[in-house]
């Protein structure tokens, strides 16, 4: 909470940097981290040497690491100079990985044992390094420079002294460190609460991953789903300038200007009977709005399918029966509701046609909704877009363009 806190202070602050070095010690690394990119940039731009050299002088490697990915790299060489030697070469070893990679995540709280080292022996090297970092690493298994796996927590209590590595070993989970930070997530995904070895070209160990690691991989993940959904561009943050909103911004714009003419040019078909029936103005929004409520509701179920595997468009017949379907029932609900509605309004005028028309309307609408709510994504999966970017935009404007094609046409046939 501390920590939340202060990033938002510090975000908000005309000197950033001075806000930065007045947080508790035990918090500035948390707050840093918590800032968008373009503020931590500035943070550091504005710090003196000595500062940042306060700032990473007693985190760990792979914390400095994080703070220093932001830095130019005069900057990086400057404090790397400064630090004890073993610590810098560490450092340096870790920013030479891409940060959206597997070395870019790892980190170096592991040792490597041979498989038939005794577990005294092994217990003296952890004790070493505890001593060393204050912190108990991963014991990896290792036998003729490949890894065979990794000592399970326990054991070293467990095991009598004389026993060998070998006797115990069990298989880890790894990658290669120039794999994508998305496919480390996956491996995890498949070995839920195990760390995972990075390996180098040659099979040997450089570091190890563990759940926490991947925390800021989630939520970028995530951030990156509600970005494209609403056609925000992931690098965009609450803090940026006007401008730079602008220009992430104006071209999704600019396509949903072209359908809303589309649809505009429906509505404009039935210029006549709208001017005779006023009253079907009223209830456009309404049908509308209901239809592209239920087609993101199907876009956003078809989506998470699409992503975890579940469904491609070779396979996706049933779930867009089932969208559609389910569409056409809620449809109905809605419908029936909405006709009541309307006939009461306007039963003198009409009696219960206007009604139905809407009703109707409504279920076809909704039905339309979950048809392509769960063909488009589809559709997009297959020549190789991402759905979740630009299927919005196709699931409103057959929402909008059908849906007013149904319900006015219907009042022009029904009413007129």
């Amino acid at each position: 909470m501390q920590a939340a806190t202060a990033h938002e202070e510090i975000g908000a602050a005309s000197d950033p940097a001075a806000a930065l070095m007045a947080c508790p010690r035990e918090d500035r690394l948390a707050a840093f981290e918590r800032l968008p990119p373009p503020i931590r940039e500035t943070v550091l731009d504005a710090l003196s040497e000595d500062d940042l050299l306060a700032f990473v002088h007693d985190l760990d490697p792979d914390e400095a690491r994080s703070v220093l990915t932001d830095a130019d790299e005069t900057t990086r060489e400057t404090v790397l100079d400064r630090l004890d030697t073993e610590r810098a070469e560490k450092i340096d070893r870790l920013l030479s990985y891409d940060a959206d990679s597997a070395g870019g995540l790892m980190n170096l709280d592991f040792v490597t044992v041979s498989a038939d080292r005794p577990i005294d022996a092994i217990t003296e090297r952890v004790r070493r390094f505890e001593s060393r970092t204050g912190r108990y690493p991963t014991i990896f298994v290792v036998e003729d420079g490949d890894i065979l796996g990794a000592l399970p927590n326990g054991t070293l209590a467990m095991a009598a002294p004389d026993d060998r590595a070998r006797a115990y070993v069990e298989a880890v989970p790894s990658v290669r460190y120039d794999r994508e930070d998305s496919d480390v997530l996956a491996v995890f995904r498949e070995n839920r609460d195990r760390a995972v070895a990075v390996l180098d070209a040659d099979g040997s160990v450089l570091g190890v991953i563990h759940a926490g690691d991947l925390l800021g991989v989630v939520e970028d993940v995530a951030g990156e789903t509600l970005f494209e959904f609403t056609g925000v561009a992931e690098a965009e943050n609450a803090l940026d300038g006007p401008l730079v909103k602008v220009k992430s911004r104006y071209t999704w714009l600019i396509i949903n200007l072209g359908t809303a003419f589309l649809a505009a040019a429906v509505v404009g078909l039935f210029e006549t009977t709208i001017a005779q029936i006023a009253v079907l103005a009223a209830y456009m929004p309404v049908v509308a709005g209901m239809g592209g409520n239920a087609g993101t509701q199907a876009m956003a179920v078809t989506v998470r399918a699409i992503s975890l595997g579940q469904v491609s468009l070779a396979t996706g017949a049933r779930v867009i029966r089932n969208e559609a379907v389910a569409g056409a029932i809620n449809g109905a609900i809605i419908g029936a509701l909405v006709a009541v509605i309307a006939t009461a309004i306007s039963s003198a005028q009409f009696g219960v046609l206007l009604g139905a028309v809407v009703g109707v309307s409504m279920v076809a609408n909704l039905l339309i909704a979950g048809f392509f709510g769960a063909l488009i994504p589809l559709v997009l999966d297959r020549v190789g877009q991402d759905p979740a970017t630009s299927a919005t935009i196709f699931i409103t404007t057959a929402t909008d363009v059908l849906g007013f094609l149904v319900f006015l046409g219907l009042a022009q046939t029904v009413l007129l």
